[in-house]
């Protein structure tokens, strides 16, 4: 994601929270992407609860025959490809999608209207309020994929993935249930893995280098990796587990 001045939600206070993004929109938008904004977007919108209570997942899916057999969640989805494929390949599965970008919002939009995708909500802000209104144990997989790397020394304090973002998907995600985190930049791979190594409530699956060189089951890619792997940059797929509960006092 292209990283301008950054902007994020704010505190009640009016402190502003650490942002994990940079700027909101780019490119001026065309007839057709305001339409679906104006039109489609909010249909499709996550908006959390007037009351600070927990969101249930589960009910954002009104319009589908039954409820989710599973819910996944992106984080960061960018121009939305991961996203509405899995979408495609899973109707069964509920799915979340947190980006604030605007252009990446509006190529999602598009593809859920030309593909029409019945079980993709989208959250179009900072994904942290989000997570925290989310119930223990309700997600079955996160994926945080090809994140802004914030890459010099003193802005890595804005990258998403920290200790205690970790522990926070780890306390949403069932026991079992899967994260994923894919990048090209491998200072952000070995980041997360130091971290990752902390975590209690998350180990990491891989047993062998070809665990995190080849890409998850079922990927179809994006237009990011693809850039990615033109300019000799080899991405990092890394895929961790949430351990049982009740299995130490840290579960």
């Amino acid at each position: 994601m292209d990283t301008e001045k950054p902007v994020g939600p704010t505190h009640p206070a009016g402190e502003p929270e650490r942002a994990f993004f940079g700027r909101r929109k780019g490119k001026r938008l065309r007839g057709e992407q305001e339409r679906r904004l104006a039109d489609l977007l909010p249909k499709l919108r996550v908006t959390l609860p007037p009351d600070d209570g927990p969101l249930d997942p589960r009910t954002l899916f009104p319009g589908l025959a039954a409820p989710p057999e599973a819910i996944w969640l992106e984080i960061g989805f960018g121009g939305g490809e991961h996203l509405a494929a899995q979408a495609a390949a899973h109707p069964d599965t509920g799915f979340i999608g947190a980006e604030p970008f605007v252009n990446g919002v509006v190529k999602l939009l598009a593809a859920v209207e030309a593909r029409g995708l019945r079980n993709i909500r989208i959250r179009d802000e900072d994904v942290t309020a989000l997570l925290a209104r989310l119930p223990d144990a309700c997600l079955d997989r996160v994926y945080l994929l090809y994140p802004d790397p914030w890459p010099k020394r003193r802005q890595r304090k804005r990258r998403f993935v920290s200790d205690a973002s970790l522990v926070e998907i780890g306390r949403v995600l069932k026991d079992g249930g899967l994260f994923r985190f894919a990048s090209d930049i491998d200072d952000y791979a070995g980041w997360t893995l130091v971290r990752a190594a902390r975590c209690p409530v998350l180990t990491w699956t891989a047993r062998g280098a070809s665990d995190w060189r080849q890409p998850f089951p079922g990927w179809p890619g994006t237009r990011y990796e693809a850039k990615a792997l033109a300019a000799g940059r080899r991405p990092t797929y890394l895929e961790f587990v949430r351990l049982p509960r009740g299995a130490g006092p840290a579960a």
